[in-house]
This record gives structure tokens, C-alpha cells and sequence, in this order.
């Protein structure tokens, strides 16, 4: 199974290609360009590094959400005209999820933070459990927008060993360090930000349980309403 997995949720653009437990290929940069003028040619780099073209990927795995309202759209546009091109079905990866993946096998709590503004972030929960010779991850919080303060108390309630990650982290440190109350600790660069590798791979788990989805029915999970529509509320 080769899976395209592509992830721009985030200031992080990422484009990967996973063959069953093997990476191919993964290009990723954090830089202040748009998607839109990052991807494509990401997406081409690595298709002529390895040799490959779109017939010969299975399907394509993008992170669905929540994030920046902007990346999603060119994300999921890009998506959907790859899998409408190919006819390869998509697969939609939870972002938060797909954030905590990176954690893969860790003994601690996980907790993804991404920016959402207003003094708050996106989040979830999550821990691995090791099954023979694999770790399958729980989610004990599903993915939603929440203020930073309350996600301390639910923390501290908790009260279990947490790692976090993410671009909420620099963001929201100096609250974490004086509100929490548990033993916590912090991803390292190389695993603590958005990965397309990581939404390839944990698409496998998805295509076998048949979690797919057409390109005419894919579309992006905002969990909130972007600024501009909360703004034109307010009024």
C-alpha cells in the first residue's frame, strides 16, 4: 500500500510517500511562504526523486483539521484535484491526531497544542498501548478548540506525565509552566510540529479499516468559524 500523505494545517508544508513501513520520500519546511507556492512544487520534487507518478500511489492522505483556515483550503483543494485527476480515494487524518502520532510508543500523556488565537488552542489527549509487538493510540480527549487555562485544569486533573507539541508550545509556554501541576516535558524539533509522514502512515490504519473517502465528499473540519465570520458576527 503507498500512501501520499500531505499536510498543510499549520506554517508547516509537508508532502511524503509511504510504502507500507517503509518512508520514500518526505519534504517538509516552516518557512513564511504560502502553501500555495510551496506544495505543488514540493509534491513534484519528491515524485521525480523517487520516480513516481500519481497511478501508482493508492490513495492520498491529507490532515483534514482543525488549523489555519487558509492552509486548509489550499491543502484540500490540491487534494481534491489530485484524487478527482487519479480517481484514488482520500483519506482524512484528524490533524491533532496526526500531530500526536509523532509521539508514537511514548509511556507519557500526549498533548498537541496548535495556536488558535484568543488565548486559545486546539487539542487532544492521546496514549499509546503497547499490544504485542505494536502500539495502538488512544485518544482519551477528541481534538477541539479549547482556552489554554482550561486545558491546564483538565491536565492537572489528570494528573499523569504529559509531553506536548506543537506550534501552540512556544506560544503558550510561560502558562504551561506556571499552571501545571504534573511532571511534563517538551517534543524535540525533529518530531514536534506537523508531519506528512506521520499522516501517510497512520492513513494505513485508516484504508484498512475502509475510513476513506471521494473526492467529491472530502472537505476540510474547521471545528470553529474562521475570524472573518466571528467578526461579522459580533457586528
Amino acid at each position: 500500500m503507498r500512501i501520499l500523505g500531505v499536510d498543510s494545517s499549520g506554517l508547516v508544508a509537508s508532502v511524503a510517500v509511504v510504502e507500507d513501513d517503509v518512508l520514500l520520500a518526505e519534504y517538509t519546511v516552516n518557512t513564511k511562504q504560502t502553501h500555495s507556492e510551496t506544495l505543488l512544487p514540493m509534491l513534484d520534487e519528491i515524485t521525480h526523486m523517487i520516480d513516481l507518478d500519481m497511478s501508482q500511489i493508492d490513495a492520498i492522505a491529507v490532515a483534514a483539521g482543525p488549523g489555519s483556515f487558509t492552509g486548509l483550503r489550499i491543502g484540500g483543494a490540491m487534494v481534491k484535484g489530485l484524487a478527482e485527476a487519479s480517481g484514488k480515494p482520500i483519506v482524512a487524518i484528524p490533524t491533532v491526531d496526526g500531530l500526536a502520532y509523532n509521539l508514537y510508543g511514548t509511556d507519557a500523556m500526549v498533548c498537541p497544542i496548535m495556536d488558535a488565537r484568543r488565548n486559545q488552542v486546539y487539542t487532544g489527549l492521546y496514549d499509546f498501548q503497547k499490544f504485542k509487538d505494536i502500539y495502538n493510540m488512544n485518544c482519551l480527549m477528541e481534538q477541539k478548540p479549547m482556552g489554554i487555562d482550561e486545558l491546564i485544569d483538565v491536565i492537572n486533573k489528570m494528573a499523569r506525565d504529559v509531553v506536548f507539541l506543537g506550534d501552540g508550545v512556544p506560544v503558550f509556554y510561560e502558562q504551561l509552566e506556571q499552571g501545571l501541576k504534573c511532571t511534563h516535558t517538551y517534543a524535540p524539533a525533529f518530531m514536534n510540529r506537523q508531519r506528512a509522514a506521520t499522516i501517510a502512515t497512520l492513513a494505513l490504519e485508516y484504508v484498512a479499516e475502509d475510513k476513506i473517502v471521494s473526492a467529491a465528499d472530502f472537505a476540510p473540519e474547521y471545528l470553529r468559524l474562521s475570524q472573518a465570520e466571528r467578526e461579522a458576527a459580533e457586528k
